[in-house]
């Protein structure tokens, strides 16, 4: 943890950074400017809040009705460490009059809970069990831009996008299966300006550790893992494979031969493999060999097989969840599983193909399902920001307040895509996008 994660520095007087916070904000939502004091981890939050439209005198939503909400925290990965959570916090919470909550990946608030008096002021801008608190949603905020970035971050007074949460400061860590690394939610303590201190983020970082710490105990890795394997490759250039137990990071050229292995678990031949691969006649079947081999060896023999090359147990991979999630119709879900691009920085050809299907298919999903939420969840990512297509079409599902700045943002992209004759999709679909690298 940096100090950049901190609100302030230790002995630091919130009350005289209060001021200059909330002369920075109104420059910012009046003018677009980002003046000092304000960090550079707040400053990019609300870059992205303004470029997915959060309205600054806006509200969260309430997404999770009480009727779903029970079954869904209840099967929910994280009920399980909800009892060293309320352990850990919930003396702390209730005596300094803070808040206790916990959300899922999607930002929705699962758990909130100390304080009664904090917990009804928390109510009115609906800080609320079910409500959604995504950055893309509601600006910056603890949970949300902790799990927007995938660390702890502290929020303070007027550093949140919502103007009517400037009273507020808090402080989140996201929370992640000790097995696999996914992402599941994130711990937030949320009150007043008590918590503007380094020691709450620390805190909050060692309470999230410890609830790692004891899923892993109470779920060690099963027997029946070695009978299957899991390979996480969305908006990452190495992917992660979960084999026998293990966490292996795969180097690029790996990462890519396990992508298609994936896509054919029957298995690929030398020669399929290296048309699948390579753009050119320039690399050599002995250099794939030679790939292939440094690949066996680190998986082991009994993963990797030849003649042909395969996986010998089955593969489960992010992508192909998305890509069932979409043909099933299920399209939230499909874009709650979706974390970038497939291998964002490959120019394997197949890996290439596959990346455009994908993403064409779930943008053509969120078009059609015409979901201001969802789609301003992609325009909010750094993969959507500049897609001109999905823009338009929020542009028109949005609410009335949010369409000026829709049609902006179409406007300008418009204007930078007339100057750009490079920016026109293959397959036909006008994007504009900078790809992570």
């Amino acid at each position: 943890m940096t100090d950049a994660w901190v609100a302030l520095e230790p002995g630091a007087d919130p009350g005289a950074r209060l001021g200059a916070l909330h002369r920075a904000y109104d420059t910012f939502t009046s003018a677009g400017r980002i003046e000092r004091p304000v960090r550079s981890v707040v400053a990019e939050s609300w870059r992205r809040s303004a470029r997915a439209l959060v309205s600054p005198e806006g509200q969260a939503r309430v997404e999770l009705a009480e009727d779903e909400l029970g079954p869904y925290r209840e099967g929910h990965p994280l009920a399980r460490a909800m009892p060293l959570l309320r352990e850990l916090m919930g003396a702390y919470a209730h005596d300094g009059g803070h808040l206790l909550a916990v959300c899922d990946a999607h930002g929705r608030l699962l758990w909130v809970e100390g304080d009664a008096r904090s917990r009804e002021r928390a109510g009115r801008m609906n800080f609320v069990p079910g409500a959604r608190w995504a950055e893309a949603s509601v600006g910056t905020n603890a949970p949300g831009t902790a799990l927007a970035l995938d660390r702890p971050v502290q929020v303070f007074a007027a550093e949140h996008f919502l103007r009517p949460v400037h009273p507020w400061t808090c402080a989140a860590a996201p929370l992640h299966d000790p097995r696999t690394g996914r992402l599941l939610g994130a711990v937030d303590i949320t009150g007043g300006d008590s918590l503007a201190h380094p020691h709450s983020l620390a805190f909050v970082q060692a309470v999230a550790s410890a609830a790692e710490s004891h899923l892993a105990l109470l779920a060690p890795s099963p027997p029946a893992d070695t009978d299957r394997a899991l390979l996480y490759a969305l908006g990452r250039d190495e992917a992660l494979l979960v084999a026998a137990g293990s966490k292996v990071r795969l180097s690029r050229r790996h990462s890519e031969i396990a992508v298609l292995l994936a896509r054919h678990p029957e298995g690929l031949s030398g020669d399929e493999l290296l048309c699948e691969l390579y753009e050119d006649e320039s690399v050599t079947p002995v250099t794939l060999r030679a790939e292939l081999s440094r690949m066996r060896r680190l998986l082991g023999p009994q993963l990797l097989r030849s003649r042909p090359y395969r996986l010998t147990v089955p593969l489960d991979a992010d992508f192909t969840v998305v890509a069932r999630r979409l043909g099933s119709g299920a399209v939230a879900a499909a874009m709650g599983a979706y974390r970038g691009p497939l291998l964002p920085a490959s120019q394997a050809p197949a890996v290439v193909r596959l990346r455009r299907r994908l993403e064409g298919e779930l943008r053509a999903a969120l078009v059609a399902r015409a979901d201001p939420g969802l789609m301003s969840d992609w325009v909010g990512s750094p993969w959507g920001e500049d897609d001109l297509e999905v823009w338009r079409a929020l542009a028109a599902a949005a609410p009335s307040a949010r369409r000026p700045a829709a049609r902006a943002r179409v406007a300008a992209l418009d204007a930078e895509l007339r100057a750009a004759p490079d920016g026109e999709r293959p397959g036909g679909a006008t994007v504009l996008q900078r790809r992570p690298s």
